[in-house]
């Protein structure tokens, strides 16, 4: 049985697995974000890329702005 003509069961369950993973990613990037410190309004820009790109934006922090981070001895 398809639904709307196109999408099976098959899809169905592929879209309700990565449909998750990409609201998790931005959320634990945002998460990351605001328990860290970082130099200059750097925490600002951070929130606002992974806001306005989502998956982009998160694997963009998780990449770069990871090293930003002001670490406390």
């Amino acid at each position: 049985m398809t639904l709307l003509g196109f999408i099976g069961p098959q899809e169905i369950i592929v879209i309700l697995l990565v449909i998750p993973v990409f609201l998790i990613i931005p959320l634990i990037a945002l998460v990351d974000i605001l328990r860290n410190e970082f130099t200059h309004n750097n925490k600002i820009i951070w929130v606002l890329v992974v806001l306005l790109s989502q998956i982009i934006g998160a694997i963009l922090y998780f990449f770069i702005g990871r090293k930003q981070k002001i670490i406390n001895p």
